[in-house]
């Protein structure tokens, strides 16, 4: 609002300055500028002016400014820089020829300089913009360098899934992560797209990977970065994701056991957020007691389950008696999954 009304103002300035100077070049044009009626004339023109500017100065300055900031804004960055890159280069390399030709009689000097510059200048951004995977991929592999050249400083890549599930927010509080979070575009736009699904299921797990990712940019001690490098020639995010994770060497954060094979065969690192949980899960040797709270019957006649704090099921032979209530247990076995550790009891004795 500040910035309008001082357009405004400037615009209100430099139309009175337009009027005054009109009134004057009329005034000597007409004979009037010797008369009384003169200064009524200047300050009809002046007003006027103030009007004209006061009125018209956001439409001819403050619109075309903010559209044309809207369109940049829709340019990917590297389309922006792979733009001006191939100018710069173009221009540099004109030079040779606009010195010669500057020789030439005029105007032809004149005209051929320019077009010239013209020439080299188009021909650099086309060159550049057409090519521009191959100059973000080697930009992109500096940048990874440099930065994993640096003592505790890396990057992690993070995917739709580990972002939805929620879990990645508290481990970044922790500080087991180090470096900076990368959170591509492409990444951001399918959660996006999750988040507009008409099924009810998909648009509330897209809601809440934008209401986590938020909350990571807010309360995260560890960096968190959306960047715009993408990998043009593959359609799908979780191709796109392992070649850039390829690309700048570093590690991928999901929990997409899909995602997760597939890195792995291409040789790229998997943080894997179901298998650290499972890691740091409390272990128990049999012929250890724990208490439980036993909540429904298992598959096998007579068996109890009931779950620990941290969601591992235990299985409790003969347990179905003491359903809906806590009691005391002996490990008998712990068998581990693919989806997780099951831990197998029995009632501990009375007595013992």
């Amino acid at each position: 609002m500040r910035l309008e009304l001082m357009v405004r103002l400037i615009g209100m300035i430099f139309f009175s300055a337009l009027g005054w100077l009109l009134a004057d070049f009329l005034g000597k044009k007409t004979g009037l500028i010797d008369t009384p009626s003169y200064i009524r004339y200047i300050l009809s023109l002046i007003l006027a002016g103030a009007a004209l500017g006061l009125l018209t100065t956001p439409w001819l300055i403050l619109r075309p400014f903010r559209w044309f900031r809207g369109q940049i804004k829709q340019i990917p960055v590297r389309h922006l820089l792979a733009g001006v890159l191939g100018l710069a280069i173009g221009l540099v390399i004109s030079l040779p020829f606009s010195f010669a030709l500057s020789r030439l009689p005029t105007p032809w000097g004149t005209v051929t300089l320019l077009i010239s510059s013209l020439l080299f200048g188009s021909l650099g951004v086309a060159v550049l913009v057409i090519r521009e995977e191959d100059l973000m991929g080697i930009i992109g592999s500096r940048f990874s360098k440099e930065i994993l050249s640096r003592p505790n400083s890396r990057s992690v890549l993070l995917d739709t899934s580990v972002i939805i599930d929620g879990r990645i927010a508290d481990i970044s509080q922790t500080g087991f992560i180090e470096g900076t979070m990368l959170v591509p575009r492409f990444i951001l736009d399918e959660l996006q797209y999750i988040a507009d699904s008409p099924d009810t299921l998909r648009r509330n797990r897209g809601r809440r990977g934008l209401d986590m990712l938020n909350k990571l940019q807010k309360e995260s001690i560890v960096p968190i970065r959306i960047t715009d490098m993408d990998v043009e020639d593959i359609k799908d995010a979780d191709g796109k994701l392992v070649k850039l994770a390829k690309t700048l060497r570093c590690p991928i954060v999901t929990n997409d056991y899909n995602l997760n094979r597939v890195a792995e065969l291409q040789g790229v690192r998997v943080l894997n957020i179901n298998e650290l949980a499972n890691a740091v899960k409390a272990v128990y040797l049999p012929g250890e007691s724990l208490r439980i709270h036993i909540l429904q019957e298992g598959k096998e006649p007579g068996q109890g389950v009931g779950y620990l704090d941290d969601g591992t099921m235990v299985v409790v032979e003969n347990g179905r008696q003491y359903i809906g209530s806590s009691t005391n247990i002996v490990v008998t076995r712990v068998l581990q999954t693919v989806a997780g550790r099951m831990i197998f009891a029995h009632p501990e004795e009375k007595g013992s």
